[in-house]
């Protein structure tokens, strides 16, 4: 009996150990709720009634510390009303709203995030993303609405036209890179603003724009390609976020098990070497930029074909940027990509909520957003602050293009 109690204490001491080591779970759950613990001092500082209460502290402390309670706790309760599950819900509709309204905001952002995290691999840092995410909403929408398709084989056009849009405008600083020595991140800056630029003239064509409106806005893709939705009703989740795992599924089989993975991630470790050993670094960086453009063309067509349905100035939002983010907070591992991109989705759905009603500033879901990427791009930190024991085969460190 005192030798199994001593093996269970063993056991039970080592899954301790487990949990609480500077391990990549670990440091990105901390990291949230750092960042958590820090958006309630924001919080508590934004609202003067609160304030007002520490006023009076030394006298009175349990009402200020009441009344800091309540409102953190409301805000955050929903935060969590909005992005995941609402237990007020009357109906099945209204509580898998939060849930729809998280993948829906994910969706297009796992693309993005997938295409800067296989640049970031291929040692290229893809600031593009946001330019190629626009090109292929504009091909997508130009296919939806100028090209008559029954429907299945129009939205498949659609999604195609939108690949290849992105994947255009990322072949270019990708050739600019391998050919010239143009460096990518300069090139693909410039070409976001060429695209946001374009984006604005298009619309206002003669055969684009919807001669039915005065305001800046294309005529509307066809029903025939439109991503169907998942929920029915008017749950907003569309088929993009199916279409995102497997493109996560892809990009991993593509890092992990296929040759051009291989000879991609050689090149990201040391293309001199990588060149001395036979594989060609100009095609390499070129077919790489193609393939992250295309999945960042992706996630535009993704965005116009499941909530867009027209062009807008707007329309493509900052999906890009925000990919670039989510490739950070995901660690240039594919999967990582997709929770970080719901936990993105999570937030951008209840901060809307919290907005609403908590009378919290949606900026302030913004501040959180970037505390977790500071705490997530800064392990030391985190473990710092934490005091976590080290992991024997933690890796920590981000992801850095060594293109920088």
């Amino acid at each position: 009996m005192k030798v199994e109690e001593s093996r269970r204490e063993l056991t039970a001491g080592r899954i301790v150990t487990a949990i609480w080591s500077a391990n990549t779970v670990t440091v990105t759950v901390l990291a949230i709720i750092a960042a958590l613990l820090i958006g309630a001092v924001l919080i508590i500082l934004s609202d003067p009634d609160v304030l007002a209460t520490y006023g009076y502290f030394t006298a009175r402390p349990a009402d200020a510390l009441t009344a800091s309670w309540e409102l953190v706790s409301e805000a955050y309760a929903n935060l969590f009303k909005g992005a995941i599950f609402d237990p007020d819900a009357t109906s099945a509709t209204t509580a898998l709203r939060p849930i729809s309204e998280t993948l829906t905001y994910a969706a297009p952002i796992v693309f993005t995030g997938l295409a800067v995290t296989l640049a970031f691999r291929g040692g290229l840092f893809n600031i593009g993303a946001q330019g190629q995410a626009i090109m292929g909403c504009i091909a997508a929408a130009l296919a939806g609405f100028l090209i008559p398709l029954p429907i299945g084989v129009h939205l498949v056009i659609a999604l195609v036209a939108g690949a290849a849009g992105g994947a255009f405008w990322g072949f270019l600083p990708g050739i600019l890179k391998a050919r010239f020595g143009a460096h990518e991140v300069i090139t693909s800056i410039m070409l976001n603003y060429i695209a946001a630029l374009f984006l604005g003239w298009i619309i206002m064509q003669p055969g684009v724009h919807d001669p039915n409106r005065q305001d800046a806005i294309s005529k509307p893709v066809e029903s025939s390609a439109h991503l169907p939705g998942l929920l029915g009703g008017d749950q907003r989740v569309h088929l993009g976020i199916v279409l995102a795992a497997f493109a996560t599924w892809g990009v991993s089989w593509l890092l992990n098990r296929s040759t051009f993975g291989f000879e991609l991630r050689a090149v990201g470790a040391n293309p001199d070497a990588a060149r001395t050993a036979g594989i060609s670094v100009t095609a390499t960086y070129a077919m790489l930029m193609t393939v992250s453009g295309g999945l960042a063309g992706l996630g535009g067509a993704t965005q116009v074909l499941g909530t867009g349905y027209a062009l807008n100035p707007l329309v493509i939002a900052n999906i890009g940027f925000d990919g670039l983010l989510v490739a950070l907070l995901g660690r240039g591992k594919p999967w990582g990509v997709l929770w970080a991109a719901i936990l993105f989705g999570a937030l951008r759905a209840g901060g809307n909520r919290m907005q609403s009603y908590a009378s919290v500033s949606l900026e302030l879901v913004t501040v959180l957003q970037a505390l977790i990427v500071i705490f997530i791009a800064a392990p030391a930190l985190v473990k710092a602050i934490f005091r976590l024991r080290a992991a024997r085969a933690a890796r920590l460190s981000t992801s850095i293009a060594k293109g920088w």
